[in-house]
């Protein structure tokens, strides 16, 4: 069976797709990755082949992004759903992954939700597709709206009618590593898109513990605190570092924080209870944390519960970490602190509460439970291969 697996360029899109594309290639399928050029890097450390199409050029993306800073949370991100993953991302992608296809004749397409130039693509050449959730049950839902406008025009460039992208994308066969829990739970096949099947991500699991260097009071408890590898290129987020850390300074607990940047980010002089790294692997990490500060990215978010670990979740830049945050809230595991920037001064009372209330533990604990006894992510192989066949 060939298996083209389809995504934008970012790494919180691509990473769930990753273990299914791995599922697949140890049952001895052929499997591609049809990603923009500029993502070759990231796809090549994941180990899988990778066919480039087009990214969006910067003169065209850049004025677009420029006006994110000015618009409200929810305006903001209907703008990135809407015209940059809506429009601008798949009409740049429609054209490579189109010629991919007839090329290459996969038998199933397997792509993340916003990666929209292949769902066309795969619908126009009559092949079956599979999506894989980057969030929870809210993410699509929400999505839909901003999302019909382009996505007729999108239909309409690929020559199909132009209701046809939003009726696939509203039926299509869902994949997700996210417990019935955090989804809001409900009947076990039956999602906001389609047909649904949960797995356990082998991925999402514990490594042996490995920390820096020692620093500060061993005795104390680890908070780690990390807000993806995104913001660290976004100048106006520096202040959710610096604040992070003046917050955390006089807490007794020790602070292990990650920037994830590739820039020069001034934090000024640490607290001595504070350790700063531009990265450092999450699942060595988890097993000696006590608590997580972060701001409800997927990847993040999932390991914390799927290690029992209880956060703290700041949603800082998209709709999806907002959802996040409220399910991690909703379920007693973890406290969302609402504001952007400005909550990472509410950090020493949330902290404190939840370090001293072992209610966040078992609620994490417990949420860990159910993910691991889902079955297992190589039970996706042979569905995938029955939709194809189909």
């Amino acid at each position: 069976m060939r298996v083209l697996f389809a995504t934008t360029a970012g790494s919180g899109h691509f990473g769930p797709l990753v273990p299914f594309a791995r599922a697949c290639r140890n049952a001895g399928h052929e499997g591609l990755v049809a990603a923009p050029r500029s993502f070759a890097d990231a796809v090549a450390a994941a180990g899988l082949a990778h066919a480039p199409f087009a990214d969006v050029p910067r003169e065209i993306l850049g004025p677009v992004m420029a006006q994110l800073p000015m618009l409200s949370f929810e305006d903001a991100n209907r703008l990135v759903v809407g015209e940059i993953f809506g429009r601008l991302d798949a009409q740049y992608a429609l054209p490579g992954v189109t010629a991919l296809i007839e090329q290459w004749r996969p038998h199933i397409v397997v792509r993340e939700p916003c990666e929209f130039g292949s769902l066309v693509a795969a619908e126009r050449a009559g092949i079956p597709q599979v999506h894989v959730a980057i969030g929870m049950s809210g993410l699509t839902s929400w999505m839909l709206d901003p999302l019909v406008e382009p996505l007729a025009e999108l239909s309409v460039l690929a020559g199909l009618p132009a209701d046809r992208a939003v009726r696939t994308l509203t039926s299509v066969h869902t994949f997700t590593t996210v417990p019935g829990v955090l989804d809001g739970g409900g009947p076990a096949d039956q999602g906001p898109v389609g047909d649904l099947r949960r797995f356990s991500d082998p991925t999402v699991t514990r490594a042996a513990a490995e920390l820096p260097a020692q620093w500060g009071d061993p005795d104390q408890p680890l908070v780690y605190v990390t807000f993806g590898s995104v913001i660290g290129n976004m100048g106006v987020m520096d202040g959710v570092f610096r604040g992070s850390v003046a917050a955390l300074a006089d807490l007794p607990v020790r602070v292990l924080l990650t920037t994830g940047t590739h820039r020069d980010l001034e934090l000024g002089p640490l607290p001595s209870n504070t350790h700063v790294e531009p990265w450092w692997p999450q699942a060595q990490v988890m097993p000696s944390a006590a608590a997580m500060v972060g701001h409800g990215g997927f990847g993040t978010t999932m390991l914390a519960v799927a290690s029992g670990v209880p956060q703290v979740v700041v949603p800082l830049f998209a709709f999806d970490q907002l959802i996040n945050a409220r399910q991690v809230a909703a379920v007693g595991a973890g406290i969302h602190l609402p504001g952007e920037v400005a909550a990472v001064a509410e950090l020493p009372a949330a902290v404190t509460r939840l370090l001293a209330d072992p209610m966040f533990r078992s609620g994490a604990a417990a949420i860990a439970a159910e993910m691991s006894a889902l079955p297992d992510l190589a039970e996706s192989v042979p569905i995938l291969e029955a939709i194809a066949h189909h």
